[in-house]
C-alpha cells in the first residue's frame, strides 16, 4: 500500500496533473527559448481587405479569425522572407 509521500510524487510526475497555469507557463518558456513572442495585433477592417486583394485571404474567410491569423502569417513571410 502507497504512502502519502508516494502518491504526491508520483502526481507530481504526471504530466497530466499540471495546473492550466503551470501548463501556460510552460508553453511560454518553450516559445522564448524558440525566439518566439506572442503579441496582440488589431487590425482595421481595410487591413483585412488587402489580404484579400493580394490573395492571401478567401473573401468568405474574412470573419474566420485563424484564416485571417493565416494570411497574416503568409503576409509577414512575402514581405519580410
Amino acid at each position: 500500500m502507497p504512502n502519502d509521500t508516494e502518491s504526491i510524487t508520483v502526481a507530481l510526475a504526471d504530466p497530466a496533473a499540471r495546473s492550466p497555469a503551470a501548463e501556460r507557463m510552460r508553453l511560454f518558456r518553450e516559445r522564448r527559448r524558440k525566439g518566439l513572442r506572442c503579441v496582440m495585433v488589431e487590425l482595421h477592417e481595410d487591413e483585412i481587405d488587402v489580404l484579400v486583394r493580394m490573395g492571401l485571404l478567401a473573401p468568405e474567410m474574412c470573419n474566420d479569425a485563424n484564416s485571417v491569423i493565416a494570411a497574416l502569417y503568409a503576409y509577414f513571410d512575402r514581405t519580410l522572407g
